[in-house]
């Protein structure tokens, strides 16, 4: 069957529905979906083009390329794709840095990486990214892209804006007294229509109304408000030829990790987004094909000039709920949007920059996750450091340094946690194994290893050895409850195993499961190792004890009375 074979996970969701049979009931539903999410899409796609450092046309056609590949391609049923604030800070950086023909190798190369990251299966390993991580990056983009929109949202006399932080705010009090009324009136009136729509008409389209409401006010009134038209006099209208962006050897290093930081990004949120799609409507994505999806649709998005792109939480919950079923809906948003390029393009010319502004305003307190933020500020001492180191670095460092740390930091707590919860003891100090402990010959000691034997644990064995005092003459180590041994846990065991010949003393490895075996053959402690002795369980240990302890007490007898030298007991 087509479920047995391997390529199955590797279908995307729109042929599933096909198979299934695709109905004219579905497609009205989809339409509907798929309509409205265009109605949401087109003004939120304008503005973060612009934010990106880009123009509003690329985003526009970001979210028609990438968006149809996203939902023909990728592996979840509702997902829709575009641009998303997650990319505005990256974006931005890399125009600045190596120009917009640099951001399309690095978007293109982005989506060979996530091609490559699906075909290895490597979509699962989402779920190891750490909350602290994820909610203090998003915070952290949130304030960058508000920050951004504050010249606009203003109207203030500055002609170069810095791109870091600090400088930025720096420059905007030193302008401050450059405020237009004007401008500052349509910011307002557009934020406060749009908080208002979601309040008490949310189902309206805010963002599109309010820009619509903008538009003809600014036009009507002759208000002097900077508009799109005014910042892109030279717009294009339609989709460009497809077409290769400049390649060289020294512009692939030069943009190589800014690269992997869309990738990671992209795949970060498309999974992110189809996780929450799956609770929405009770079914499963295939997390190997949608990072494919996404990757084919990043790589189209750069040949055809575009952004990068990804799954977007947000229109992918309007699609949900406006009661998209099938990809369908989110091909018929691109193809919605295909339709404005086409004929509307020249209507963008009349949006006021403040009413955009306003969106990202909103934009970005939606991605700030001000809630999970707070609630994480309550946790363990470590988690917060976590959220606050990666929140800060985000801000005022770069968000590629942000996520290593934050994910490296996070690491290392997890783990200190964990080495806190393995315990090396005395093993038969419990229930029925008093009895067993106490049937142990003399110079035989054992100790049980209770969790995961890692890096971090390693050396509370050989310190809990070393605390015994006397040397035994047989070591049982108790290995039943250790459900994962990693290198450097063998090489503590090894290294004890060294320990104990030097001292005359033989090990035992009692319980070993099939993973510990395996480990053990590879560093010569398996169980055809002539260094140590393994038995399937305690009692059996104390059996081959039994037997070492009783050969080395008869050994040492004899080389007493003088029968056998020492070099012939070691022989």
């Amino acid at each position: 069957m087509a479920t047995d074979s391997p390529w199955a996970a590797f279908t995307p969701k729109l042929v599933t529905v096909f198979r299934e049979g695709y109905s004219l009931s579905r497609l009205r539903k989809d339409a509907v979906a798929g309509l409205t999410v265009a109605i949401v899409a087109l003004p939120l796609a304008m503005a973060l083009g612009i934010a990106s450092g880009a123009s509003p046309d690329k985003g526009l056609i970001t979210a028609v390329i990438a968006g149809f590949l996203i939902s023909a391609l990728g592996g979840s049923r509702v997902q829709v794709g575009g641009p998303t604030g997650a990319f505005v800070v990256v974006v931005f950086n890399v125009i600045a840095q190596h120009g917009y023909d640099g951001l399309l190798l690095a978007t293109l190369i982005a989506g060979l990486i996530l091609v490559i990251a699906g075909y290895a299966k490597l979509g699962g390993l989402v779920k190891f990214i750490p909350y602290p991580v994820v909610t203090g990056f998003t915070a952290g983009i949130a304030i960058i892209i508000a920050s951004s929109q504050v010249k606009d949202f203003l109207g203030l006399a500055i002609a170069h804006v810095p791109a870091d932080f600090l400088p930025k705010w720096q420059a905007y009090f030193d302008a401050i007294g450059t405020v237009q009324p004007a401008t500052l009136a349509i910011g307002a009136g557009s934020l406060g229509l749009i908080i208002a729509l979601r309040k008490w008409a949310p189902r309206l389209p805010g963002f599109l109304i309010a820009v619509v409401v903008a538009s003809v006010v600014v036009a009507v009134l002759h208000i002097p408000a900077a508009t799109i038209g005014m910042r892109f006099p030279d717009m294009p209208s339609g989709l460009p030829a497809p077409a290769l962006p400049a390649l060289s050897l020294a512009k692939i290093q030069a943009v190589l990790p800014s690269a992997f930081t869309i990738a990671f990004l992209a795949g970060i949120e498309a999974l992110l987004s189809a996780v929450v799609a799956d609770g929405m409507i009770g079914s499963r994505h295939r997390s190997n094909q949608e990072l494919v999806g996404q990757g084919v649709a990043n790589i189209a998005s750069a040949l055809f000039g575009g952004l990068p792109a990804t799954g977007a939480i947000a229109r992918t919950a309007t699609n949900i709920k406006a009661g998209a079923l099938t990809p369908v809906a989110g091909i018929l948003h691109a193809a919605f949007l295909l339709l404005f390029i086409l004929f509307g393009t020249k209507l963008m010319a009349f949006v006021p920059m403040a009413a955009l502004a306003a969106i990202l305003f909103m934009v970005a307190f939606g991605m700030s996750e001000y809630e999970r933020f707070i609630g994480l500020m309550r946790m363990p001492n470590g988690d917060r450091a976590v959220l606050l180191l990666t929140f800060g670095l985000t801000v005022l460092v770069d968000l590629t340094v942000a996520i290593g740390v934050g994910v490296t930091l996070a690491s290392l707590l997890f783990m200190m946690r964990m080495s806190g919860t393995v315990q090396v003891d005395a093993g038969g100090d419990e229930g029925d194994d008093v009895h067993q402990r106490e049937l142990l010959p003399p110079g035989v000691e054992v100790f049980r290893i209770n969790g995961p034997f890692f890096f971090g644990v390693a050396n509370e064995l050989l310190d809990t050895l070393r605390r015994i005092g006397s040397t035994p003459r047989v070591i049982i180590l108790r290995l039943e409850l250790v459900p994962l041994l990693d290198s450097s846990g063998v090489s503590a065991i090894d290294h004890l195993v060294e320990q104990a010949h030097a001292a005359g003393t033989q090990m035992i490895l009692s319980g070993a499961g099939p993973q510990l075996l395996d480990m053990l053959n590879r560093t010569r402690l398996g169980p055809d190792s002539r260094r140590v002795a393994h038995s399937a369980s305690f009692p059996d240990a104390i059996g081959i004890a039994s037997a070492m302890a009783g050969a080395d007490a008869e050994s040492a007898h004899m080389r007493n009375q003088g029968q056998i030298s020492p070099m012939e007991t070691d022989q």
